[in-house]
């Protein structure tokens, strides 16, 4: 099973993985946050994401979802990635952790895939036609 960690600004990471389990119904397992506050230090950041990434992976590997390319956060993952180990998607919403919960015993490269597709299918514009379609 594919380790989940999500490493974002202030507590988002957290408040993101409550409402995954709220809408999954289940507290997955290998699945953690890291947050990143303004006083944080950037290189002891690393060393605590590098321990929970060791934590987070049974073997399988360890995807990371940031909330922002080149933020903080973003850039503390960069320095963990590892071919085909530990791989990172920034921009993380709802829809793509729920999709990278789904699909998370499938191969690194399909959770990655599976949790981009599900990111970017789940930002849409809603209009009056589209709630009341039948």
């Amino acid at each position: 099973m594919i380790g989940v960690l999500v490493l974002t600004h202030e507590d988002l990471a957290e408040c993101l993985i409550r409402c995954a389990c709220h809408v999954t119904a289940t507290k997955p397992q290998q699945l953690a946050y890291l947050s990143v506050f303004p006083q944080d230090d950037p290189d002891e950041v690393v060393v605590k994401a590098r321990e929970m990434v060791g934590q987070l992976n049974s073997g399988d590997g360890v995807v990371i979802l940031c909330d922002m390319l080149g933020a903080t956060p973003c850039n503390v993952a960069t320095r963990l990635l590892q071919p085909g180990k530990v791989a990172c998607i920034a921009g993380v919403n709802l829809p793509m952790l729920v999709r990278v919960l789904t699909y998370r015993n499938e191969s690194l490269p399909v959770v990655v895939e599976k949790g981009i597709g599900g990111g970017q299918c789940g930002v849409i514009a809603v209009n009056v036609e589209s709630c009341h379609a039948d």
